[in-house]
């Protein structure tokens, strides 16, 4: 089937829309609506709505209807995972250094005894009769990952809606696919090596559903000295210490791959497998030592 296809930075990430029939202009509306989810949604932007609310704490703040869903469904994760998932994070990324847009940042920063932590969702308050979100005193959120696949999933859903037969969506790895792929039998999404980028180790072939991936080969710096990464552990507001390399998620859309995929790289393999049973989502890791394990659906591709 003809497909229109553009390729882009946003939301610090490359990224790429693919469009399956519809208007020629539909990949183009995409863009727009992913750029302008990013000037609401980036805490790197002062007049975003997020950098509102991280500075306008104890007191109901309006935001759009795409803001409120955002942290509506960040705290969704943090609750649904046990905080395994937590957007509370900010303070925590903050004192390791990652303090300005990643195309930014020194590669090496000097070390700093600020202490931070990881204060939770507990006291989060939403008002959907307003569309206000208050965040208690000393909340602040960094809306991340699951802000790059909340973004997919609507993209693709408007796109859809808007006449297309068929979507993939792609915003720094995180990947949401709707309706027909140009093949017309399914989208199949490879799963890259993160220390040997090429055709793959893995991968999983998709009709409707997100995917994505935790890693800390990327968004590493070193900090006095010594390498960091940008995904916090909540229980130590430090970054984790874990022998998963790699681990990444299918799951019902592309927001629930994001956060159980930061979940579960955080808990390890075989807790992570757990957490995501009831969600009917799979995970594939690579371990630091090079292991591959695969779940289904996920295939192993030959070398």
């Amino acid at each position: 089937m003809a497909a229109t296809e553009l390729d882009f930075r946003v939301m610090g990430s490359r990224s790429r829309i693919l469009v399956v029939g519809g208007d020629d202009g539909l990949a183009a509306r995409g863009h727009r609506r992913l750029r302008q989810l990013e000037r609401r949604w980036s805490r790197f932007v002062a007049g975003s709505e997020v950098s509102r609310l991280n500075s306008e704490q104890g007191v109901p703040v309006l935001v759009s209807a795409d803001t409120y869903r955002l942290v509506e469904r960040a705290c969704e994760g943090w609750d649904s995972t046990g905080g395994a998932f937590d957007p509370t994070v900010l303070d925590a990324v903050e004192a390791i250094g990652y303090d300005v847009s990643f195309d930014l940042l020194a590669p090496d920063r000097p070390a700093t005894t600020s202490v931070a932590t990881v204060p939770g969702c507990h006291d989060i308050e939403l008002d959907p009769l307003v569309s206000s979100v208050t965040l208690p005193v000393g909340v602040r959120i960094d809306p991340g990952g699951v802000g790059k696949g909340l973004a997919a999933d609507l993209v693709a859903t408007e796109l859809v809606a808007s006449g297309a037969d068929g979507v993939m969506v792609d915003v720094g790895g995180d990947l949401r696919v709707l309706g027909d792929s140009p093949t017309n039998d399914g989208w199949d999404v490879g799963i890259e090596h993160p220390s040997a980028p090429g055709p793959g180790v893995a991968r999983i072939r998709l009709l409707d559903g997100g995917v994505a991936t935790s890693t800390t080969a990327y968004h590493t710096w070193t900090m006095g000295g010594r390498r960091v990464h940008h995904l916090i552990d909540p229980a130590t507001a430090r970054p984790v210490e874990s022998s998963v390399l790699s681990v990444t998620v299918a799951a019902s859309d592309a927001a629930w791959a994001e956060m159980l995929a930061k979940a579960v790289f955080v808990l390890g393999v075989d807790d992570g497998r757990r957490l995501l049973e009831p969600f009917g989502a799979f995970a594939s890791f690579i371990t630091g030592d090079g292991i591959l394990v695969v779940d289904p659906p996920f295939e192993e591709m030959a070398a």
